[in-house]
């Protein structure tokens, strides 16, 4: 009967400090078995979405692998065939010019060669600036060095050409109005 009492003081006690352990084996006391499983559940669904968000991570890593390389070959390809429209362009302008070559030799007219030659001339330059080339201007302008390359300086003719172009070795070009070579000029002082 000792006994009895000592397990249930014990069962009070327990139950004063706020613990509910139920040492009866025929009661239920499942409140704090549920617990440690909620937490498990909690574990599992944070873990389960950690695997998810690596695997996008990596998925997403490969996909951009995948743009970087495709985009670096596109592009080599756009490089090595950038020229083509212009050069299938100039073929006409080369197949003239070699009926030209065959005229010369076979003709000793001069005028005539002239006339052939100056049609050759220009359809080079019909066809470059179809293609967007322009020659710059330069000769009397203002010597601006974005522009022009001074080859030399000469004494001005006059004072109104001094800081001026006077002369144009070599034509500068544009391209689609971008400055793609430089005029090499030589400039009045």
């Amino acid at each position: 009967m000792e006994e009895r009492e000592t397990t249930q003081n014990q069962q009070t006690a327990d139950t004063m400090d706020g613990m509910d352990i139920n040492t009866d084996e025929n009661a239920a006391g499942t409140s704090h078995l549920n617990e440690p499983v909620a937490e498990e559940d909690v574990f599992d669904k944070l873990e389960a979405e950690i695997k998810e968000q690596k695997d996008k991570y990596l998925r997403l890593m490969a996909e951009f692998d995948n743009f970087r390389r495709r985009t670096a070959k596109e592009r080599l390809e756009l490089m090595q065939t950038a020229g083509k429209e212009v050069i299938v362009s100039l073929l006409d302008v080369l197949d003239d010019v070699d009926r030209a070559e065959k005229q010369l030799q076979g003709s000793d007219d001069i005028a005539l060669q002239k006339e052939g030659i100056q049609l050759v001339f220009n359809k080079l330059r019909s066809t470059l600036q179809s293609k967007g080339i322009k020659a710059m201007e330069s000769i009397n302008s203002d010597f601006d060095v974005e522009k022009h390359e001074a080859i030399t300086e000469i004494p001005a003719p006059t004072p109104a050409l001094r800081g001026k172009v006077i002369d144009e070795v070599v034509k500068g070009y544009y391209l689609n109005d971008k400055l793609i070579r430089f005029a090499k000029v030589v400039v009045g002082k």
